[in-house]
């Protein structure tokens, strides 16, 4: 009985001293907070490109966008060319409409229209408050509520678009 005690203890003994020397053992917190710079440079970013296809080029001349201002609830619209920039009368807001896709698709990385019948329209605009960027992306008919600029007072939205005649 005797000799199963000293074992238990030597054994308990043993692994206290094991944790404790294990414990103390300090390690660098950074060598797991950092990734290996290879890994940091292998970081791929996917550019996506508009194509406005031959049958849709040329036959859109504006669009009409709805602008909200959320602090007097009052909308009104501006209809504006496709490739022109207009001031927002009353603000420091100026949109400019770049690309009209009336059958709005993503093919992989490449942004275009499936066919020249306004299924999914989408305008892509810039939209700038004096002079700084606010907004850089695309205005749904169908989904007015995706991709939607952030701006504190005033909302955007594609409301109507007109053909060339």
């Amino acid at each position: 009985m005797a000799k199963k005690q000293i074992v238990l203890i030597v054994s308990i003994l043993i692994g206290i001293f094991a944790f404790v020397s294990g414990c103390s053992k300090r390690e660098n917190p950074k060598k797991y907070q950092q990734r290996p710079s290879a890994v940091q440079d292998t970081t791929i970013r996917q550019v996506t490109e508009v194509k406005v296809p031959a049958d849709v080029k040329g036959k859109w001349k504006s669009v009409k966008i709805g602008i909200m201002d959320k602090e007097n609830n009052k909308e009104w619209f501006e209809e504006i060319e496709l490739g022109k920039t207009m001031k927002i009368h009353g603000t420091n807001l100026t949109i400019k409409v770049e690309n009209f896709l009336p059958h709005f698709i993503m093919d992989g990385t490449t942004l275009t229209s499936s066919s020249n019948s306004p299924k999914n329209p989408a305008v892509q605009v810039q939209i700038t408050e004096n002079g700084r960027s606010l907004f850089n992306g695309w205005l749904f008919t169908l989904y007015p509520n995706s991709h939607t600029s952030q701006h504190p007072r005033y909302g955007f939205s594609l409301v109507d678009y007109t053909p060339n005649k």
